[in-house]
C-alpha cells in the first residue's frame, strides 16, 4: 500500500513515521490508511443557515449587477428592533 509523503501535513507524517518506528511499515501503512480515512470522511464543517440565507439572497442581486459589495464588505449586526450595516474596513 503506497501513502504519498508528500500530500501529508507535519503532524500526519509524523504520525505515520511514529507508527512506523512502533509496528514495522507493512502494518504501519495499513493502519495508518485506516485512519487516515477515518479521519479525513469525519470532518464536517458546521454550517451556518443564517449566512447561507444571506449568500443565497445576495448573490443573485450581486451577479445581475444591482448591488456592489466591496472590497471590506459589509458588517451586519443587530440593533434595538433593527439590522445595521456598516462598511468594512479596508
Amino acid at each position: 500500500m503506497a501513502i504519498d509523503e508528500k500530500a501529508l501535513n507535519k503532524g500526519e507524517l509524523r504520525k505515520l513515521n511514529a507508527l512506523r518506528k512502533s509496528l514495522g511499515d507493512n502494518i504501519a501503512d495499513e493502519a495508518f490508511a485506516k485512519w487516515f480515512a477515518q479521519k479525513t470522511t469525519a470532518v464536517v464543517e458546521p454550517t451556518d443557515e443564517s449566512a447561507e440565507l444571506i449568500v443565497k439572497t445576495l448573490e443573485p442581486l450581486v451577479l445581475k449587477g444591482k448591488i456592489k459589495i466591496p472590497r471590506g464588505g459589509y458588517l451586519v449586526r443587530r440593533g434595538r428592533g433593527r439590522v445595521i450595516v456598516e462598511r468594512g474596513a479596508e
